[in-house]
C-alpha cells in the first residue's frame, strides 16, 4: 500500500486526467472532465488519482455526499478506470490504496457503479473480483436491453408491420444539430405528462455537451409531413451506441415512427458498432421491471446485460492484504 498515492482531484489536474482515459481500456467520454463538469454545481466532486512513484495508473470518477463517496452519481456508469497492460493484483493494490485513503479522510462507505462489458475496450472486470474479495454488498443490478451487432438477429412482426406503417406514411429520418425541436415538443411534454419528470440533461446542456463532443451525442429525429413525431439521442461510444433519450407523439401508434428510426439505426447507422444498447427498464433501484417497455426492446432482437452498483466498507481495505498466494 505505501507504493501508491492517491490524491483528491482539482483543476490542476485536468489534462493529466483526460489523458489518462485516452489510454485506459475502461473509459468512455462520460469521465472527460468536460462532461463531468457540466453538472458540478450539483455535486461536491471527489474524484481520486492513484499513483506509484509518481505515474498515474488509476483514477476513479466520483462525487461525495456525507461521509458516503459515490463513483459519480451524475454519470450513467463508473468505476476504477486503468490501463490495458493493469493486471489484476495491480487493480487489488489500487482498490486497497483507495479504501485506506477514503477511511483515513472519515469516509464510511463507497457506493462503487460498475461499468458494464460492453463499454470495455479489452475484458476489464478485474474490479468485480477486487469488490468480492473487498466483501462488497450488492445493492442493485439493472438490467440493459443490448443488441450484439456482430451476430444476427430477429425481429419481431410486430416490429416489422410499424416499419411498414412508416414507409406507407412517408416518414423520414433527419440527423440534427438542434435538440430544441425533440425537446420542447416531444420529450419535454412526455416525461412531465407519464412521469411528472424532467430530461437528466436540461436543453442547454445538452446543447453545450454536442457542441464538447460532437462525435459522440448524436440526435435523429422523426418526421411525418415535416413535423416532428418521434426522436431519440444517441451516446455513441467506442463499442456501443447507446440510446440516452427515446420518446414519440403519444398519437404516433398509427404512423409506425420509433419502428421506423430503430430499424435504421440498427440495420444502417450503427450498423458496423459492436453493440446497440438501449438502455434499462428499470424502476425502483433495480427491483421492478417495466414489462412493456423491455418487451419492446426484446422485440428488435435486443437481450440482458447487467449492470450491478456495490456498497464496500471502507474498514474493509484491511481484507485485502493476504489475498495473493
Amino acid at each position: 500500500m505505501t507504493k501508491y498515492t492517491v490524491k483528491k482531484y482539482d483543476q490542476n489536474d485536468f489534462a493529466i486526467w483526460n489523458d489518462f482515459l485516452a489510454k485506459a481500456k475502461n473509459a468512455t467520454f462520460l469521465f472527460h472532465r468536460n462532461f463531468m463538469q457540466y453538472h458540478q454545481d450539483r455535486f461536491e466532486d471527489f474524484s481520486l488519482l492513484v499513483f506509484k512513484n509518481e505515474k498515474l495508473i488509476a483514477v476513479l470518477p466520483a462525487n461525495k455526499e456525507g461521509d458516503l463517496v459515490y463513483s459519480h452519481q451524475g454519470l450513467t456508469y463508473g468505476g476504477l478506470v486503468y490501463k490495458d497492460q493493469t493486471k489484476l493484483s495491480t487493480v487489488l493494490a489500487v482498490f486497497q490504496s483507495v479504501l485506506f485513503f477514503l477511511n483515513e479522510s472519515g469516509i464510511q462507505k463507497i457506493i462503487v457503479k460498475t461499468l458494464p462489458s460492453i463499454y470495455h475496450l479489452k475484458p476489464a472486470e478485474e474490479i468485480l473480483y477486487v469488490l468480492f474479495v473487498a466483501q462488497g454488498k450488492l445493492i442493485r443490478r439493472d438490467s440493459l436491453s443490448v443488441i450484439d451487432l456482430s451476430q444476427k438477429n430477429t425481429v419481431s412482426k410486430i416490429r416489422k408491420r410499424g416499419f411498414q406503417k412508416a414507409v406507407s406514411n412517408q416518414l423520414h429520418i433527419k440527423e440534427e444539430n438542434d435538440f430544441e425541436l425533440f425537446w420542447n415538443e416531444i420529450l419535454i411534454p412526455n416525461l412531465d405528462k407519464k412521469h411528472k419528470a424532467i430530461p437528466v440533461h436540461s436543453l442547454e446542456e445538452i446543447s453545450r455537451l454536442k457542441v464538447l463532443f460532437p462525435d459522440n451525442i448524436r440526435q435523429f429525429n422523426v418526421y411525418f409531413e415535416d413535423k416532428i413525431v418521434g426522436g431519440t439521442t444517441v451516446f455513441e461510444t467506442e463499442t456501443v451506441a447507446h440510446c440516452q433519450y427515446i420518446s414519440k407523439l403519444e398519437q404516433d401508434d398509427r404512423l409506425g415512427s420509433l419502428d421506423f428510426l430503430y430499424q435504421h439505426l440498427i440495420q444502417e447507422r450503427y450498423a458496423k458498432k459492436r453493440f446497440f444498447d438501449f438502455g434499462i427498464s428499470n424502476e425502483n433501484q433495480g427491483k421492478k421491471l417495466n414489462e412493456g417497455l423491455s418487451y419492446w426492446k426484446e422485440s428488435f432482437g435486443a437481450s440482458t446485460i447487467i449492470h450491478d452498483f456495490y456498497e464496500v466498507e471502507t474498514s474493509n481495505y484491511s481484507l485485502l492484504n493476504n489475498v495473493l498466494i
